[in-house]
C-alpha cells in the first residue's frame, strides 16, 4: 500500500512537469521595429523545442521573400550548483525585402510544437522612405557607414541635435516638456563633453530615462537617421516675459571608414581604415511666452496650476476635550503640485493648531508632476461643545480651459465631550471671542485658614527696595526696546541680512554635502554642492537666482577684489560639478573628496575678502 502511495506521488509530480512544460513552449517572433524601402531584412520564428511539425506562416503581402523559410536547431547544457538543465530550440528564418513605404502587419506564424498547437502574435514594421541624400533605402551601407565614407568629413546632417519643446507660449507654473534628440547618419562613439543651459528663469526637474538607450530608425527631413532621446525636461517657467533656452552644446566622437592605402591594413579592414573626427554641435536657442495668470484670482489660490481634484476626510468626529483630531486632505492631479501651498483652514478660534504635515506622493511625467499630495492638519479642541470645522476651498488655473476652477470639500460637525479630569469648561461664542461664561463654579469660595500676623520694624513703601523695585525693571525694559528695535531694522535690510548668513547658510548645505559623501551617493553630492556654491553667491553679492552665470559671477567678484585664482578655484568646482552629471561612476567618487575639500576652502576664501 506505501508502495503505490509513493509511486502514485512520483507519476502525478511527473504529470505536473510535463503539463507545466507544456505550458512553457511557445512561439516568439522577431523582426526590426522599422526598416527603409529597399533594405533587407531578417524576420525569425523561435519555438523552444525541438519536437516540431506543420509549421506554418500566414501569406506575407507587402514585402518580397527573398529567401525560406531555413531551418536551424540549437541546443545548450547548463550546470549550475551542481543542477543540469538544457534547453533546445528550432529557428524558421526569412530574409524580407521592404518596397514600399508605411506600417505593415506580418502575420503570425502556427506550429504542432510537442503535441500542443502553438501560434505566434503579429508583428508591425514600419518602412521608411528612401534616404535621398544616399540613395539608398537605410542609415548605412554592409559596412556600417553611410556612403560619401571616403571624406573624412562630417556635414551638418551626418550628425545634429535637436531641442525641442512641448509648447513655446505658456502661463506661469505651467509644465513644458524639453527634449534633446540625437539624430546620427555615422558612427558616433560618444560625446566628450556636454553643456545644457542654466534654465534661467525656469525651475526645472529631468525625467528619468532607461539607461539602456533605445535607438530607433527615423525618416526626418529627407533622411534616415538613427535617433534616440539623450536627455529630457520638465521646465516650470517662473517669471512671466520672454524666456530663453540658451543652447546647448555637444563636443561629439566620431568614427569615420576611408580607404585603406596600406595593404595590411586593406586586407584585415576590408579595404576600409578608421579615423576619429570631433565634432561640435550646438542647439538653437528657444524663446518661450509666458503669459502671467489672469486676473481675479479666487478665494483659496495657491499657485496650483494644472488639473487636479481634491478629497477631505476627518479621523473622529466625536471625541473629548484634550483629544488630538487629524484633518487629512489630498489633492490629486498633474501640474505643479510641488510648488503649490497647503491650503488654509479656518478652524475654530479656541483649538490648538499645529503646523500641516505634507506627504508628497507623485512622479514626473511630460506634462508636470503627476500624483497626490497628503496634507494632515492636526488640532486639539481644548473646551467641549459642538463645533463646525467649514468646508475647505482649493483654486487651481486649469491649463485645459485657461481658466480658474475652484474645488470644495465636506464641512465637518464635531461633538467635543467633557475630557477627564476638567472641572472647569468653557463654551465660546465667536461672534465675541470675548463672550465667555464659566460653567458649574460660577462662584468660587473662599479658601479659610488660621494665619498668625506679627509686626514690621518699617514700611516698604517709599524704601530703597521700593524704588529698585521700578527702577531696575524700567532700565531693563529700555535696554531690551533698544535691542528690538535694532534688531527690527537689520532685519528689514533684506540684503544685509541674506549677505550676513550667506556664509552660514552655505555651510549648512555643505554639511549635507558632507553626509552624501560619507554614503558614497554622487549625483546628489554634487547637486548639493553646487546649491551651496550659487546659493552663497547670490546671496553674499545680492544676484538673483535667475540672473546667476558663470561670467556674471566672475565680473561681481573682480569687483569685490576677490583675488584671481580664488575665482579660478571656484570657477573649476563648478565645472567639475557639472561635469561629475556625465563622468563614470569610479570617476565622481574619486573626486568627491577633492571637490567637498576645495569648495569648503574656497568659500573661506571668500568670506574672508568679500566686505559689506
Amino acid at each position: 500500500m506505501k508502495k503505490a502511495f509513493y509511486i502514485w506521488i512520483i507519476l502525478n509530480i511527473w504529470v505536473q512537469i510535463g503539463i507545466h512544460a507544456a505550458d512553457q513552449v511557445g512561439i516568439t517572433a522577431n523582426a526590426p521595429d522599422a526598416v527603409a524601402v529597399g533594405d533587407q531584412f531578417r524576420l525569425s520564428f523561435t519555438i523552444n523545442t525541438q519536437n516540431v511539425r506543420d509549421f506554418r506562416v500566414g501569406e506575407i503581402k507587402d514585402f518580397d521573400v527573398l529567401m525560406g523559410p531555413s531551418r536551424s536547431q540549437q541546443s545548450s547544457v547548463q550546470m549550475i550548483n551542481g543542477k543540469t538543465t538544457s534547453t533546445s530550440s528550432i529557428t524558421f528564418t526569412y530574409i524580407l525585402m521592404a518596397n514600399k513605404e508605411g506600417t505593415f502587419t506580418i502575420p503570425g506564424a502556427t506550429a504542432v510544437a510537442d503535441g500542443k498547437e502553438v501560434e505566434s502574435v503579429p508583428l508591425k514594421v514600419k518602412v521608411l522612405p528612401k534616404d535621398e541624400a544616399n540613395g539608398i533605402g537605410g542609415v548605412s551601407g554592409n559596412d556600417g557607414q553611410s556612403s560619401g565614407r571616403n571624406n573624412a568629413t562630417l556635414s551638418a546632417t551626418d550628425l545634429f541635435v535637436t531641442s525641442t519643446t512641448s509648447k513655446t507660449t505658456v502661463y506661469e507654473q505651467e509644465a513644458i516638456l524639453l527634449t534633446y534628440k540625437i539624430y546620427a547618419a555615422v558612427d558616433l562613439r560618444g560625446f566628450d563633453n556636454v553643456k545644457l543651459p542654466d534654465f534661467k528663469g525656469f525651475q526645472s526637474q529631468e525625467v528619468e530615462l532607461p539607461n539602456d538607450r533605445h535607438w530607433e530608425l527615423e525618416h526626418y527631413r529627407g533622411r534616415n537617421y538613427r535617433s534616440t532621446i539623450y536627455r529630457q525636461f520638465v521646465l516650470f517657467p517662473q517669471q512671466t516675459g520672454q524666456l530663453e533656452i540658451e543652447s546647448a552644446r555637444f563636443d561629439a566622437s566620431v568614427a569615420r571608414a576611408t580607404e585603406a592605402i596600406d595593404p595590411f591594413d586593406a586586407f584585415f579592414n576590408r579595404g576600409n581604415t578608421y579615423v576619429e573626427i570631433k565634432k561640435t554641435l550646438t542647439t538653437p536657442k528657444i524663446l518661450i511666452t509666458v503669459n502671467p495668470l489672469p486676473s481675479g484670482k479666487p478665494e483659496g489660490f495657491t499657485g496650483g496650476v494644472g488639473d487636479f481634484s481634491i478629497s477631505s476626510s476627518i479621523s473622529s468626529n466625536h471625541i473629548k476635550a484634550n483629544d488630538a483630531v487629524t484633518l487629512r486632505l489630498n489633492i490629486n492631479g498633474v501640474g505643479n503640485l510641488k510648488l503649490i501651498k497647503a491650503p488654509e483652514v479656518k478652524f475654530p478660534e479656541d483649538f490648538e493648531i499645529y503646523d500641516p504635515k505634507v506627504d508628497n506622493q507623485f512622479r514626473l511625467t511630460s506634462t508636470g508632476l503627476s500624483g497626490s499630495q497628503t496634507i494632515e492638519y492636526l488640532f486639539i479642541p481644548r473646551n467641549a461643545g459642538t463645533f463646525k470645522i467649514p468646508a475647505l476651498k482649493f483654486s487651481f488655473f486649469d491649463t485645459k480651459t485657461k481658466s480658474y476652477k475652484t474645488l470644495t470639500t465636506d464641512s465637518y460637525e464635531l461633538q467635543v465631550d467633557k475630557g477627564d479630569g476638567t472641572t472647569t469648561q468653557t463654551v465660546s461664542n465667536f461672534n465675541n471671542k470675548e463672550d465667555l461664561r464659566i460653567l458649574n463654579e460660577d462662584i468660587r469660595f473662599i479658601k479659610q485658614n488660621d494665619v498668625k500676623l506679627r509686626p514690621r520694624n518699617g514700611y516698604f513703601f517709599n524704601s530703597l527696595g521700593y524704588w529698585l523695585f521700578y527702577i531696575i525693571p524700567l532700565a531693563i525694559f529700555i535696554v531690551l526696546f533698544i535691542i528690538y528695535r535694532r534688531q527690527i531694522a537689520e532685519n528689514a535690510n533684506v540684503i544685509k541680512m541674506k549677505n550676513k548668513k550667506a556664509n552660514k547658510v552655505a555651510l549648512k548645505r555643505m554639511k549635507e554635502a558632507g553626509k552624501l559623501l560619507a554614503n558614497s551617493n554622487s549625483d546628489q553630492f554634487y547637486d548639493e554642492v553646487l546649491k551651496a556654491l550659487w546659493g552663497y553667491t547670490s546671496d553674499k553679492l545680492n544676484i538673483p537666482s535667475s540672473l546667476l552665470s558663470k561670467d556674471n559671477i566672475e565680473g561681481q567678484l573682480q569687483d569685490h577684489q576677490v583675488p584671481q585664482e580664488v575665482i579660478k578655484e571656484f570657477i573649476d568646482i563648478l565645472n567639475t560639478c557639472e561635469f561629475a552629471r556625465f563622468a563614470p561612476g569610479e570617476e565622481k567618487n574619486q573626486n568627491m573628496d577633492k571637490v567637498y575639500t576645495s569648495a569648503l576652502d574656497t568659500i573661506g576664501k571668500m568670506e574672508n575678502t568679500i566686505k559689506h
